[in-house]
């Protein structure tokens, strides 16, 4: 590995050409997902942190290195942050074998260690009987995961990884997420991927970043984004559909429960902020505060928050079911996800008038940005 196993710390910003401003630590043996749709800034980040663009202002540190500092002047080249970086599409040199692309990023390597270093890194992405092939030659997945060994086998400080997966079919995407899960518990090193699949992320990474047009909307542990997004641009860059109004009805002096007016119905909420009654808000709740259950049977998961709906569409999605429902007495629409099987055995069917339990310690109140 790197001599030096550290945290990278980056602050940076820029108003041109393309406005960015991050903040943000990645630790040694962490996978940060940096999130956001195309434009917003991401690659750029990611080039900054290699070296291979310059921010206007702030630093870059890797432990008790400077790598970046606008005010020192200071700008190390890649070369000396030792960075393992896999670009979008791989950039593998076509006229390279597989191992004469591995080989190719070890220059800093004795030349009599190359060979031997590329092979070893070659079989640890499972591509140990390639070595001979030329890119052309490979499968999206292979090429994908050359890069990946051709960056690993510098023993880098910091890996980054400009969109990994986007070039590879969905089977091979899956594959790939098990190989990188299982390479990232053997890495001691900061790890930094770009990606636009909120999945992909959730999926991989301890940490993610969203940003948008070059600002960081939110940070934090993927299940704490997604439960307790800081706004309503939050919530929907993290597909979360369901986004509602209503009115502070009453909050108790702890505020451990909030009662929100929302059409017909009032619902409870914990641990929202304080409130003032009369208040509009924006409220959100993620698929998992969502429960049907054998409401015929009597059964409905326990909660004070139980909304009649009218089923408007079952849309099947390979092994889950979208379903769209109107809220009685409410202009808004419910939409979420539920498996095939439980929609199979509620007999749940378009136009059918049932009960939705909402779990109070889902409901997040947004802020009003």
């Amino acid at each position: 590995m790197a001599t030096e196993i550290a945290d990278l710390f980056c602050d940076i910003s820029q108003q041109a050409p393309i406005p960015l401003q991050a903040k943000f630590h990645c630790h040694a043996g962490e996978l940060l997902a940096v999130v956001g749709p195309s434009g917003g800034g991401k690659t750029t980040l990611l080039r900054m942190i290699a070296g291979l663009s310059q921010p206007q202002l702030g630093t870059i540190t890797y432990g008790e290195q400077t790598w970046f500092d606008a005010q020192q002047k200071l700008n190390q080249t890649p070369q000396k942050r030792h960075i393992g970086y896999v670009p979008q599409h791989f950039g593998l040199f076509p006229n390279l074998t597989v191992l004469q692309n591995v080989m190719s990023g070890l220059d800093h390597l004795p030349k009599s260690q190359r060979k031997q270093r590329a092979l070893d890194w070659l079989e640890r992405v499972n591509l140990n009987g390639l070595p001979d092939r030329l890119p052309n030659n490979l499968s999206g997945g292979q090429r994908q995961r050359v890069a990946l060994a051709r960056a690993l086998a510098r023993e880098p400080a910091v890996l980054l990884l400009d969109e990994p997966f986007s070039a590879v079919d969905r089977e091979t995407r899956e594959r790939l997420y098990i190989e990188l899960a299982r390479l990232k518990s053997q890495l001691s090193i900061p790890v930094i991927m770009v990606t636009h699949d909120i999945h992909e992320a959730q999926l991989l990474a301890d940490k993610m970043i969203l940003i948008s047009q070059g600002v960081m909307l939110q940070q934090g542990k993927p299940f704490e984004v997604l439960s307790r997004p800081n706004n309503e641009a939050v919530a929907k860059q993290m597909g979360l559909r369901n986004i509602f109004d209503a009115t502070v009805v009453s909050q108790n002096p702890q505020h451990e429960l909030t009662w929100l007016s929302f059409g017909e119905h009032q619902i409870a909420t914990e641990n929202a902020p304080a409130l003032n009654v009369g208040e509009q808000v924006r409220w959100v709740v993620p698929n998992q505060g969502i429960r049907f259950n054998a409401i015929t049977s009597g059964r409905l998961c326990r909660s004070i928050n139980k909304l009649d709906v009218e089923i408007e569409s079952l849309l099947v999605m390979g092994e889950t079911v979208r379903v769209i429902a109107s809220v009685a007495g409410v202009e808004h629409i419910l939409n979420t996800e539920i498996p095939m099987h439980l929609c199979q055995k509620l007999g749940l069917a378009k136009g059918q008038k049932t009960t939705v339990a909402i779990k109070s310690d889902q409901i997040h109140i947004l802020y009003q940005s």
